[in-house]
């Protein structure tokens, strides 16, 4: 990476955190993906390329395997890059504008059956930090939340009386997400035992065994223990308790919109996705009850 190059990426990582306000995880994001763009343009200087090296540098990537997801993330990272350049007088052009990622097939998102989620979060051991595990279970199930927005929760963050929980989200975006009772409960016997871990001036809800803020990567361990210790035969991440969330609630209601707004989806094109898995329930259902589908 030459001195120039770093520097204007230093610059934008900059420019990104503070007047953007992107978590420390997106901009980790956008590091991983314009160093990579640094490398694969080599001793040519950002502002020399155009959009044949751009599409090159795609078709190079998507050869070593990069799905169709990956390389528009990357070309969305490198366009809001070379934008900053622009009013930055450092580049004369976008290069990256109008190129498009190569089509990927799309896969539907993992769920748990609801039988399945409720046997998970309903954690029988009464220890102190099983009660935590029990408490951010019910929390992601009940609520819909990324990790890393479980992880960024602080003890004010849930209003116990009108029962909800105030989130941060992608973009430093704060939303209101209501908590089912269960969740509620789980949470509240947590906070009971918490003193006895937390460290004194420690503002997070779920902490760590020492005392300071969990990890997103400690609860993705956690919850992977407890699916096997609960006889669940699926690999269950974090994000699975969100799919299952979306995915039961829009079968419930049928509220589009309504799951949208929980979710903190900026479009609703990210949140249709989850109409596809409720047409597979319903088709799954049709193919065992309806007389005409049943195979004779």
């Amino acid at each position: 990476m030459t001195s120039a190059a770093n520097k204007q990426l230093t610059s934008y990582l900059n420019f990104v955190s503070t007047e953007r306000r992107l978590s420390p995880l997106t901009c980790k994001h956008y590091q991983r993906d314009i160093e990579a763009l640094i490398d694969l343009a080599g001793e040519t200087p950002l502002d020399a390329l155009q959009i044949h090296h751009i599409r090159r540098f795609v078709a190079t990537l998507h050869g070593k395997g990069l799905s169709g997801k990956s390389l528009r993330r990357m070309l969305s990272a490198w366009r809001g890059f070379f934008d900053y350049l622009g009013r930055q007088s450092q580049a004369k052009q976008n290069p990256c504008a109008g190129v498009r990622a190569p089509k990927s097939e799309k896969r539907l998102p993992s769920t748990l059956s609801p039988e399945a989620a409720i046997k998970l979060v309903e954690i029988t051991d009464e220890s102190t930090l099983a009660c935590r595990d029990r408490a951010m279970f019910e929390l992601l199930y009940s609520s819909g939340l990324r990790v890393s927005e479980l992880t960024g929760l602080d003890v004010d963050s849930i209003n116990f009386e009108s029962g909800e929980v105030r989130v941060i989200g992608k973009g430093n975006k704060t939303r209101i997400v209501p908590v089912g009772k269960p969740a509620l409960l789980a949470v509240d016997v947590w906070l009971k035992l918490r003193s006895t871990v937390a460290s004194p001036h420690e503002k997070a809800i779920f902490v760590n065994h020492t005392g300071g803020r969990l990890s997103p990567r400690s609860v993705q361990t956690k919850i992977k223990q407890w699916a096997l210790k609960q006889s669940i035969d699926t690999s269950v991440h974090p994000h699975m308790l969100r799919h299952s969330f979306a995915s039961h609630v829009l079968q419930s209601s049928g509220d589009l919109r309504a799951v949208q707004e929980m979710l903190g989806h900026a479009s609703i094109t990210s949140t249709q996705v989850y109409t596809h898995l409720d047409f597979q329930h319903l088709a799954k259902v049709y193919d065992s009850a309806h007389p005409r589908a049943k195979k004779r």
